[in-house]
C-alpha cells in the first residue's frame, strides 16, 4: 500500500471513528510512522481551517508553518526522505538539493498535532474560578517547553531556559473578551510588562497589557509564555469589550503564583572541565543539590570515561558539520537577509559562512543535537541578522508608511466608446435567415427555440416551433456539399440519445443503433431569396425535451466545437423589452452576439469562457461600452480560464484608459474561477434569495446588512440559520446558536442596517436553503479568514499556476491506478464534510482542511518547497520590491485583527509597493493584478469590520480612516485626480486639527462635501456605462427585472466607495456640530405653507405649474434652474451657492429655499409627501410642522402667492445705425444696464479697483444682420448676393436649403403654436448667420481704438471663433429657461432685444460675487461674498460644489469672517481672450429676476482644471486670504456707496488686484409691510413749510443730478430717511405724445404744465 493511501486511511479513521489516532508503531515500522507523522504535519500547514489564524505558534514560539518545524519533523525519517534544502538560491526561493540527512538523529516535535495527547502526569490545575453565574474560568501554568491543552493541565518543573506557559480558559459566550494583565516581580505591586507578548496584545496607558482571547465554541482561550525566570506571579482582570463589563475575583485582581520548584543554589558552581556540554551542567548541579561533592562527581565521571560505554568522541574526531545543518543555517541567513538574488559566488560564500557559524558552536562544546535545537529556536546568532535588524520598516504591531507624493498616483485616461452607427437601413438577411423568416411565417406557431450556429463561413439554423400540439424542428444550412443529419431525441438531458418513434422519422431516414440518419434535401425560393439544404422533423410526444445531433458531410463529422449539437424544445429567451429594445448607450451588436451564444455558453464553464475570449477583441474595439458589456455578462456566472484572463491582461497593458473596467471584469472572473470573494458575499446572498424565493423579512434585512458591511458576525448568523433549518425550524435553536457565539438581539439591532426580524421559511425551501447556505458559509469563511488574499499572495510569491478547482496553483502529480469515479467520490466527501446531519462526521471534524489536504496529496500535489510552501512547485514572480514578502506576511498575520488600523496601513503600503509593477508588461501581470484586487477587497472587508472600532472614536481617527479608504480607491480608479486632491484635503484637515486651528472642522466639512461629490460622480459614471448594458442584455437573456434594476447599485455597493460613504455619514454631524453649522443652510428665509412633493431634479419640473402651493423636496438642484409656478419652497440636500441664479430667483420671488445636511430630517420630509406643512425658517434652521387641511386658508403667517404674475412691458429697440460702439457711447437706447453700469464705474471707483475695457454691439444689430441680404436670399444654392459668392469674412461657407431669415420665421411660428422643440432649431439656425462686412469693420475699429486686441489679427479662424461666440449670445434669447421665464411674467418675447457687451477676459486667479446686503439675513450692515478659483462661471453656472463664503461688517471691512471653505472640484481657466456678454433689455426689470437667463460666451473654450485646495494660498495662507477677502469687501462697499443702494457685483482677482466686471442693483427681499392709517395733520411734510421745502428741493436736485449723469430723461425711484435722499432705482423715462388742448408750452419743453 502506498504511503499516500495509508495517510488517507488515517484521515478517514479520524473522521468516522472519532477515536484516538492509531498508534502506527503497532502496525507499521517506526520509519514509516515518522514519515506519516511528517506528512500529517505538511497537511496541517498546507490547508489550515479557514477560520483559524494562518500562522500559529508552537510551544517554543516558532511559527508552526515555517521551515524550522518542517525540518525538525523530518529528521527522524531522514533515510526515507530527501532534504528540502539546497545549495542554490533562485529569486525568492531556495531550490531542493538531493542529499540525505544523517540517520539516527532525532529532533523533538515542536508543533501542535491534530490529535489530543495524554497530559503530563506531573501537571496540576493552577486555578479554577466562577466569574458570574455559569461563567467559568480555568487557568493552568505549564512550565515545560511543550504541553498540549486539555481541560486540566498542571504545573511541572521546566528545563533550564524553558519558558513558563500560562493557559487561561473562560466559559463565556462573548467573542470580545480581553485579558487586562501584568506580571509580578520581586514582590513589587507595580506590574511588569514583558516584551514577549501574545499576538494582538496592545499597550494600555503604559500600565498594563490587553490581549484578546481566541474564541472556540462557547469557550475562550489564551496562552501566555513568560521567559523571565524572575517572574513570581501573573495578575489580571477580564474585560468584555462589547458590553463594557469587567470580571474580577472578589472585587480584586486575579493573582496566580508561578511556582518554579526547588531552585538550585546560586552559590554552587561546577568546574568547567567536568562540563562536556551545556545540558550536562544541569545534571551536575542537580547531583550537587542532592548532596554529592565535586570530588565524587569527578571520580564517577572519570570511571565512566574509562569504561567507554557512552562516550562522545573528542571534537577533533568529529569536526565535520553535517551538510543538512549547513544548508538549514544558510537558508536562515538568506531569509534574514531579505531573500536576495545571490550570484553563484555569493551562494558559496553564504554556505561557508553558515558552516563557520555552526563550527564555532561545535567548538564551544555543543553537540549536534544541541545545535539542531538551537537552529530550531533561532539561537544561532548570525551577522546578517544583526546587520538587517534595523532595516525593517515595520514592527510586528504597525507599518511605518513611506512618505509619498500622492500626486504621483494621478491617472488621467480618457476612455473612449465607439458609437455604433444608427442606420435606418435594416441589415441584409443571410440565405439561412431568409429561410427561417419564411418558415416562421408559414407555420404561424409559437417559436420555442431558434439558434444559428457559425460553421466557418457557413451557417446552420435550427428552428423549433409549436403548432397544434406538435413540435416541429426545422434544420437548414447553406452548405453546398450534401449533408446528412445524425440525430436522436432526449427526455432528460443533452447527453441522452434515444431512438425517435417511427412516426417522427422523415422519409428516407435510416435507423442505426440509438440514432437515425436523414439526408437533407435542397430547398430554394426567389422571394425572399434563399437556396439551402433543409429538413423538417415533426414530433407529437411531448415527453421529449430536446434533440442531440451531429452532421456528416464528405465523410467528415461536423460538431459544435468538439461536442454534439443539442437543441432544447423549450421556450427560448424572452423577447427584447420595448424600453431597452434599441440598445441605446450600449455596444449593441456585441450584446446581441452574447445573447445569441448564451445557450451555448451555458453548457460548461469552458464553453462560456472560450466564447468570452472570442469576443474580447470585439469588446476592445467597441471601447468602454464593449468592455462594460463583458463585465455585465460575466457578473452572471464567473469561473476563470487562463485564455480569457491572458487576453484581459494584454488589453490592460495596451489600453490603459480601460483599466478600471478591466479590473472589475477580472475581479468578477477571479484567478481561481471564484471571483473576488468579497464581491461574492454580496452577489451570492442575492442568488440565495432568488433561488429560494426568500426576498423579504429577515433575509432581506441580512442582505442589506451584508451590502452595508460584512463582518465575522455573518459567519455566526449563517450558522444559526443552518442550525435553525436543520432543527425543523426551531426558533429556540436559532437564538441559542446566535447567543452561544456572542450575538444577542441587541447586537442585531445595533448594526447600521439592523436585523429586526426572525427567519421564516417554508418547509419546501429546506433542502435548497441548506445547500445554498452551506456553500455561502465557505465564502464567508474565506473572506473573514483572509484565505482569498492568502491565495493571491502565495500565487505571486511562488505558486506555479496549474491544476483546477481547489488544486489551482499546484504542480499536478496524481497517483495512477485509482478506481474509476474515485475523484468524484472524494469531491463529494469534501462538499459534505461539514454536514451536521451526519453525526460521526460532525463529531470527528468541523473543517475539511485536513481531509482536503490528504485528498490533494493523492490527487496531485508534488512535494516540493519548504515551510508553508510544502507541496507546491515554487515559481515566484521576479522583480518584486525589496521587503515585499515581509510586508505581505504582516498583512496575513493581521488579516483577522479586530482593530484594523494596522492592517489597513499594511494593505495600502502593499498596494503602493505593487502599483509600479502593474504598469509594466509582464508575463504574469495578471497574477499581480489578482493580488492587487485581493488586497483591494480586503481593505473593504477590514473597514467594515472596523466600524465598531469607530463608534466612539474621535473625529481625527474617522478622518484618518477616510483618508485610508480614499487612498485605496485612488489606487483602483481611473481618472482619479479629484480623489487624490480630496485625499490631500483630508491630510491637510488632519494637520489643521492637530495644530488646533480654529477652522479645522469648517475646512474638513468642505473636503467631506467634495468627497461626496466625487462619489456621486463615480456612481453617475457607473450608471451611464453599465446600466444600459445591464438592461438590454438582461432583457435579451430573460433576467429577473428586479435583478436588472439593482445591477449598478450592487456594483457600487460592492466596492470601497460604499464604505467611504458610510464613514462620511458618520463624520458629517460631528463636523457640523464642531463648526456650529447646524442641520440647515437657509438661502432664502421665507415663511410658507404648502403641500410636500418629492422630485429627483428641480430641472425636471422647472416648467411645470403646480395648482396648489407646493413645497418641493428636490434631491438635485444644480443652480441655474427656474423655480416652477406654484412652488413656495425648495428644500434640497444639494449645495447650490447662495449667490447662484436659482438662489437669487428664490429670494426675488419670496420663495423659501434651504439646504438640509441631515439625512434623517430629509428622509422625514420626503415621507411627508402629500402632507400640508408649515415652514418657519430662521437664519440657520428650518422649523416645520404638519397642518390640517383646513388650516391652509387660516395660516396668517404664510407668504403664498396669489398665482397671478406681474404683467411687464418691454419696448422694442431699434437699430440706431451703428454696428459697434465704445463705452463712452453707452446709453439706455443702445445697451442694457449691464453695459451702462460698467461704463459708469470707470473713473469713479478707487484706483486700486480695476475696470475692464469694453465695447458693445448695441440693440438692433441682430435684427439688422438678419435682414441683411446675405441672410435673406439665396441664389445658385448659396446664401448671399446674386453672384453666389461666399462671404468668407463672415465664415459662411457651404450650401443651405433655405435662407436663415426665412427659416427663423417658420420656426418662430411653430414656437408660437406651442411646439417648444422649435427652440433648439432656432438656436441652431441663428448660428448660420453670415456677418455683414460693415459689422466686421466697425467692430474691429472700435476694439482697436479702445486698446483691445482684434481677433482677426491672429488669423481668419480666430475671427470665426469670435463671430460664433457673438451668435451664441444672440441665440441664447431662445434657450428654454429664458423663454419660459418670460412667458411666466407675460413678457412679449419678440420685444426682447439683445445687445452684446465685449470685454477682454482677465485671466483670473479667483472670481467673486458680492451682495452688499446679506441676502440670507437681510442685514444691510454686512456684506456677503463668495469666491471661486478661476473664472466666475463655476460660481454663477451649474457647477457642483460650494464656493468659499464670507461676511464682512461694513464698519470693520478689514475683518472678514469665513463661513465656509470651497468644495467645487472644477475650476475654469482661459488664455488671453475676449468674452461676449449678453446684455438684454429684459434683465433688470422691476419685479422680474432676468439676470443670468442669457449666455455669456468666451471666444476660446475654457480649460477645466481639477482643483487642489491643499496647495492654494487662499486656503492655507491666512495672511493672503485676509488680504484678498478684505479687498473684495472694500470694493463692494465703495460701489454700494457710489450707487447709494445695495449692489450685486461680479469681479475677479488677478495677481492680488481686484477687478469689477459688472454690477447691478441687488434685489433685497423686504419684510411684510405694516399698513398704517395716516394722520397728515401731524406730518411735518404738510404742516412745516421749511421742512417741506427742504425735502422737495432735495428730491429735485437728486433727479437733476441723475439726469445729467445719464444725459437723458430718467424715471427715478427713491426714499427719504431722516431728511436724507436715497435713490433705489432709475430707468430711462418714456414719453407718450398726444394732442393736448390746454397747455402753456411747446411739447418740446421739458416743463409740461397741464391745466
Amino acid at each position: 500500500m502506498s504511503l499516500y493511501v495509508l495517510l488517507l486511511f488515517i484521515s478517514f479513521q479520524k473522521i468516522f471513528f472519532n477515536s484516538e489516532p492509531l498508534r502506527l508503531s503497532e502496525s507499521v515500522s517506526t520509519n514509516m510512522s515518522n514519515t506519516l507523522g511528517h506528512n500529517i504535519l505538511q497537511q496541517s500547514l498546507l490547508h489550515p481551517p479557514l477560520l483559524e489564524p494562518q500562522r500559529k505558534l508552537n510551544s517554543s514560539g516558532i511559527p508552526a508553518n515555517t521551515l524550522f518545524q518542517a525540518v525538525c519533523g523530518n529528521q527522524s525519517a531522514a533515510h526515507s526522505r530527501k532534504s528540502p534544502l539546497s545549495r542554490k538560491f533562485f529569486g525568492k526561493n531556495l531550490s531542493v538539493q538531493k542529499s540525505r540527512l544523517a540517520s539516527g538523529t532525532r529532533c523533538p516535535v515542536t508543533v501542535v498535532p491534530r490529535a489530543v495527547l495524554a497530559m503530563d502526569p506531573a501537571s496540576e490545575l493552577a486555578g479554577k474560578f466562577n466569574l458570574e453565574g455559569n461563567i467559568e474560568l480555568q487557568e493552568k501554568v505549564i512550565l515545560t517547553g511543550f504541553t498540549l491543552l486539555t481541560e486540566q493541565v498542571g504545573v511541572s518543573t521546566p528545563a533550564p531556559g524553558a519558558a513558563t506557559q500560562v493557559d487561561i480558559q473562560v466559559s463565556y459566550s462573548s467573542d470580545s473578551l480581553l485579558l487586562h494583565w501584568g506580571l509580578i516581580k520581586d514582590r513589587k505591586e507595580k506590574w511588569v510588562l514583558p516584551s514577549h507578548r501574545p499576538d494582538g496584545t496592545k499597550l494600555y496607558k503604559n500600565k498594563a497589557l490587553r490581549t484578546p482571547f481566541v474564541k472556540s465554541g462557547s469557550n475562550s482561550f489564551l496562552k501566555i509564555e513568560i521567559n523571565d525566570p524572575g517572574i513570581q506571579a501573573i495578575e489580571f482582570l477580564i474585560f468584555d469589550e462589547a458590553h463594557n463589563k469587567w470580571f474580577k475575583k472578589d472585587g480584586q485582581n486575579f493573582h496566580v503564583e508561578i511556582h518554579k520548584g526547588e531552585k538550585l543554589s546560586p552559590d554552587v558552581s561546577v568546574p568547567e572541565d567536568l562540563v562536556e556540554y551545556e545540558a550536562a551542567r544541569t545534571e551536575l548541579l542537580e547531583e550537587v543539590a542532592r548532596g554529592a561533592s565535586i570530588q565524587d562527581l569527578r571520580a564517577r565521571l572519570m570511571k565512566k570515561n574509562d569504561s567507554s560505554v557512552v562516550r562522545e568522541p573528542p571534537i577533533s574526531e568529529t569536526k565535520k558539520i553535517p551538510e543538512d545543518l549547513v544548508q538549514i543555517q544558510a537558508f536562515i541567513r538568506w531569509e534574514k537577509a531579505g531573500k536576495p538574488n545571490y550570484s553563484q559566488d555569493q551562494q558559496l560564500r553564504e554556505f561557508e559562512e553558515a558552516r563557520k557559524e555552526l563550527q564555532f558552536e561545535l567548538e564551544k562544546g555543543a553537540s549536534l543535537d544541541e545545535i539542531r535545537k538551537k537552529i530550531a529556536k533561532g539561537e544561532i546568532q548570525t551577522k546578517v541578522a544583526k546587520q538587517l535588524h534595523h532595516k525593517k520598516y515595520f514592527t510586528p504591531e504597525k507599518i511605518q508608511r513611506k512618505k509619498r507624493d500622492f500626486t504621483q498616483l494621478i491617472t488621467k485616461y480618457v476612455a473612449e466608446s465607439v458609437e455604433e452607427p444608427d442606420s435606418d437601413q435594416p441589415k441584409a438577411l443571410t440565405v439561412v435567415e431568409n429561410f427561417v423568416k419564411t418558415k416562421e411565417e408559414q407555420d404561424g406557431g409559437r417559436v420555442l427555440n431558434k439558434k444559428i450556429y457559425k460553421l466557418a463561413d457557413k451557417e446552420l439554423l435550427v428552428l423549433v416551433t409549436k403548432t397544434e400540439g406538435k413540435t416541429k424542428v426545422h434544420l437548414a444550412t447553406d452548405f453546398k456539399e450534401p449533408v446528412t443529419l445524425h440525430w436522436a431525441l432526449s427526455k432528460q438531458s443533452a447527453g441522452e440519445w434515444l431512438v425517435p418513434p417511427p412516426a417522427a422519422l422523415p422519409p428516407g431516414s435510416v435507423s442505426l443503433s440509438k440514432a437515425i440518419e436523414t439526408q437533407l434535401t435542397n430547398s430554394s425560393s426567389a422571394n425572399p431569396p434563399y437556396e439551402v439544404q433543409s429538413i423538417e422533423i415533426e414530433i407529437e410526444d411531448e415527453n421529449y425535451k430536446g434533440m442531440p445531433f451531429v452532421l456528416v458531410s464528405g465523410g467528415n463529422w461536423i460538431k459544435n466545437k468538439g461536442s454534439d449539437f443539442y437543441i432544447e424544445f423549450s421556450v427560448g429567451p424572452k423577447p427584447v423589452r420595448k424600453d431597452y429594445g434599441d440598445g441605446k448607450g450600449t455596444a449593441k451588436s456585441l450584446l446581441d452576439k452574447i445573447a445569441e451564444m448564451e445557450s451555448e455558453a451555458q453548457k460548461s464553464f469552458m464553453h462560456r469562457f472560450n466564447i468570452a475570449a472570442d469576443l474580447t477583441d470585439q469588446a476592445k474595439n467597441a471601447g468602454e461600452l464593449g468592455l462594460a458589456g463583458i463585465l455585465v455578462w460575466m457578473s452572471e456566472i464567473s469561473k476563470a480560464q487562463d485564455r480569457l484572463t491572458d487576453l484581459l491582461q494584454n488589453i490592460y497593458t495596451s489600453h490603459p484608459q480601460y483599466r478600471e473596467v478591466l479590473r472589475m471584469i477580472m475581479s468578477t472572473v477571479g484567478r481561481g474561477g471564484e471571483g473576488d470573494v468579497g464581491q461574492r458575499i454580496r452577489d451570492e446572498i442575492l442568488v440565495i434569495q432568488r433561488h429560494n424565493e426568500c426576498k423579504g423579512g429577515m433575509m432581506e434585512e441580512w442582505h442589506q446588512k451584508l451590502h452595508n458591511n460584512t463582518s465575522p458576525d455573518d459567519v455566526v448568523i449563517c450558522q444559526a440559520l443552518i442550525d435553525y433549518i436543520e432543527s425543523d425550524f426551531d426558533m429556540g435553536v436559532y437564538w441559542k446558536s446566535l447567543n452561544d457565539n456572542g450575538i444577542t438581539k441587541e447586537r442585531l439591532l445595533s448594526y447600521d442596517r439592523a436585523i429586526h426580524s426572525e427567519p421564516s421559511f417554508r418547509r419546501d425551501q429546506r433542502d435548497g436553503l441548506l445547500h445554498d447556505l452551506r456553500n455561502y458559509m465557505r465564502t464567508l469563511k474565506a473572506v473573514h479568514s483572509g484565505a482569498d488574499l492568502e491565495s493571491a499572495i502565495t500565487n505571486c510569491m511562488g505558486y506555479k499556476s496549474e491544476g483546477q478547482g481547489f488544486m489551482v496553483g499546484v504542480h499536478i502529480n496524481p497517483i495512477s491506478g485509482l478506481p474509476s469515479g474515485f475523484p468524484d467520490l472524494l469531491q463529494f466527501v469534501l462538499e459534505h464534510v461539514e454536514d451536521k446531519n451526519v453525526e460521526a462526521l460532525l463529531e470527528a471534524v468541523h473543517s475539511g482542511a485536513d481531509l482536503e489536504s490528504a485528498i490533494s496529496n493523492c490527487m496531485g500535489y508534488k512535494s516540493e518547497g519548504q515551510g508553508f510552501m510544502v507541496g507546491v512547485h515554487i515559481n515566484p514572480i521576479s522583480g518584486l520590491p525589496s521587503g515585499f514578502p515581509d510586508l505581505l506576511q504582516f498583512v496575513l498575520e493581521h488579516v483577522e485583527d479586530k482593530n484594523v488600523e494596522a492592517l489597513l496601513e499594511g494593505l495600502l503600503e502593499a498596494r503602493q509597493e505593487l502599483r509600479p509593477l502593474l504598469f509594466k508588461s509582464k508575463d504574469r501581470l495578471k497574477d499581480l493584478l489578482f493580488l492587487d484586487i485581493a488586497l483591494d477587497s480586503t481593505v473593504r472587508t477590514a473597514i467594515e469590520r472596523g466600524y465598531e472600532e469607530l463608534n466612539n472614536a474621535p473625529p481625527e481617527k474617522i478622518m484618518h480612516f477616510i483618508a485610508l479608504v480614499l487612498e485605496n480607491l485612488a489606487l483602483s480608479w481611473d481618472n482619479n485626480e479629484d480623489l487624490i486632491y480630496c485625499l490631500k484635503g483630508w491630510n491637510h484637515a488632519l494637520s489643521m486639527s492637530k495644530s488646533r486651528d480654529d477652522h479645522w472642522a469648517l475646512y474638513a466639512k468642505s473636503v467631506l462635501d467634495r468627497t461626496r461629490l466625487a462619489l456621486a460622480n463615480k456612481a453617475e459614471w457607473y450608471l451611464q456605462v453599465l446600466q444600459p448594458s445591464a438592461e438590454y442584455l438582461g432583457s435579451r437573456l430573460g433576467v429577473d427585472q428586479w435583478a436588472v434594476n439593482i445591477f449598478t447599485e450592487e456594483i457600487i455597493r460592492a466596492g470601497s466607495a460604499a464604505s467611504l460613504s458610510t464613514l462620511l455619514n458618520r463624520l458629517d454631524p460631528v463636523l457640523r456640530k464642531t463648526a456650529n453649522l447646524g442641520s440647515w443652510q437657509v438661502i432664502s428665509p421665507v415663511e410658507v405653507v404648502g403641500y410636500v412633493d418629492v422630485v429627483d431634479e428641480l430641472l425636471a419640473v422647472q416648467n411645470k405649474s403646480y395648482g396648489q402651493p407646493t413645497i418641493l423636496v428636490a434631491k438635485s438642484v444644480r443652480g441655474e434652474e427656474e423655480i416652477p409656478d406654484g412652488a413656495v419652497a425648495v428644500l434640497t440636500p444639494d449645495m447650490p451657492d447662495v449667490l447662484s441664479h436659482v438662489s437669487v430667483r428664490a429670494r426675488n420671488g419670496k420663495i423659501c429655499f434651504a439646504t438640509c445636511f441631515d439625512p434623517s430630517i430629509l428622509s422625514d420630509l420626503q415621507a411627508k409627501k402629500g402632507k400640508l406643512l408649515s415652514l418657519k425658517p430662521t437664519s440657520a434652521d428650518v422649523i416645520y410642522s404638519e397642518l390640517k387641511e383646513g388650516e391652509l386658508a387660516d395660516a396668517s403667517s404664510t407668504n403664498l402667492k396669489d398665482g397671478s404674475s406681474p404683467s411687464l412691458t418691454l419696448v422694442r429697440k431699434k437699430f440706431n445705425g451703428r454696428y459697434a460702439i465704445s463705452s463712452e457711447e453707452f446709453t439706455s437706447d443702445m445697451v442694457g444696464a449691464k453695459s451702462r453700469n460698467i461704463s459708469y464705474l470707470k473713473g469713479k471707483v478707487p484706483s486700486w479697483v480695476g475696470i475692464p475695457t469694453s465695447v458693445a454691439l448695441p440693440f438692433g444689430v441682430f435684427e439688422k444682420v438678419l435682414s441683411d441680404n446675405s441672410n435673406q436670399t439665396w441664389k445658385n444654392g448659396r446664401v448671399g448676393s446674386g453672384s453666389g459668392r461666399v462671404n468668407r469674412v463672415g465664415g459662411q461657407t457651404g450650401r443651405v436649403k433655405r435662407a436663415v431669415a426665412e427659416k427663423l420665421k417658420i420656426l418662430k411660428k411653430k414656437l408660437g403654436e406651442g411646439e417648444f422643440s422649435a427652440l433648439r432649431e432656432i438656436r441652431k439656425t441663428v448660428l448660420q448667420l453670415a456677418a455683414p462686412p460693415q459689422l466686421v469693420q466697425e467692430l474691429k475699429t472700435k476694439m482697436q481704438a479702445s486698446g483691445m486686441p482684434w481677433p482677426g489679427d491672429e488669423g481668419e479662424q480666430r475671427w470665426r471663433q469670435a463671430w460664433m461666440a457673438i451668435k451664441k449670445v444672440w441665440a441664447s434669447k431662445w434657450n428654454e429657461r429664458a423663454y419660459f421665464s418670460t412667458r411666466k411674467v407675460k413678457l412679449d418675447h419678440d420685444y426682447l432685444c439683445m445687445a452684446v457687451l465685449v470685454q477682454e477676459i482677465i485671466n483670473a486667479d479667483y472670481a467673486y460675487v458680492v451682495h452688499t446686503t446679506n441676502p440670507s439675513s437681510g442685514d444691510s450692515s454686512e456684506i456677503y461674498a463668495e469666491v471661486v478659483k478661476g473664472l466666475g462661471e463655476t460660481l454663477v453656472g451649474a457647477y457642483p460644489g460650494r464656493a468659499l463664503s464670507f461676511i464682512s461688517k461694513k464698519n470693520d471691512l478689514n475683518s472678514p469672517l469665513v463661513l465656509g471653505y470651497p468644495s467645487k472640484p472644477i475650476g475654469l481657466f482661459i488664455r488671453r481672450s475676449i468674452i461676449f456678454r449678453s446684455d438684454s433689455n429684459g434683465e433688470d426689470l422691476e419685479g422680474y429676476a432676468g439676470a443670468g437667463l442669457y449666455d455669456s460666451v468666451p471666444m476660446d473654450e475654457e480649460d477645466k482644471v481639477v482643483l487642489d485646495y491643499s496647495s492654494d494660498p487662499l486656503i492655507i495662507d491666512g495672511n493672503f486670504r485676509h488680504s484678498i477677502l478684505s479687498g473684495i469687501a472694500r470694493a463692494g462697499s465703495a460701489i454700494e456707496e457710489l450707487y447709494g443702494s445695495p449692489q450685486d457685483i461680479e469681479g475677479v482677482i488677478r495677481d492680488g488686484k481686484v477687478y469689477v466686471v459688472q454690477t447691478r442693483p441687488q434685489i433685497v427681499p423686504m419684510d411684510e409691510e405694516d399698513k398704517v392709517v395716516l394722520d397728515y395733520s401731524s406730518d411735518p411734510l404738510i404742516i412745516d413749510g421749511n421742512f417741506r421745502h427742504s425735502i422737495l428741493s432735495g428730491i429735485a436736485r437728486a433727479g437733476s443730478a441723475i439726469e445729467e449723469l445719464y444725459g437723458s430723461p430718467q424715471d427715478i425711484e427713491g426714499v427719504i430717511r431722516d431728511g436724507k435722499v436715497y435713490v433705489v432705482q432709475t430707468r430711462p423715462q418714456m414719453f407718450y405724445l398726444a394732442i393736448i388742448k390746454d397747455i402753456d408750452c411747446h411739447p418740446s419743453d421739458r416743463n409740461l404744465i397741464i391745466h
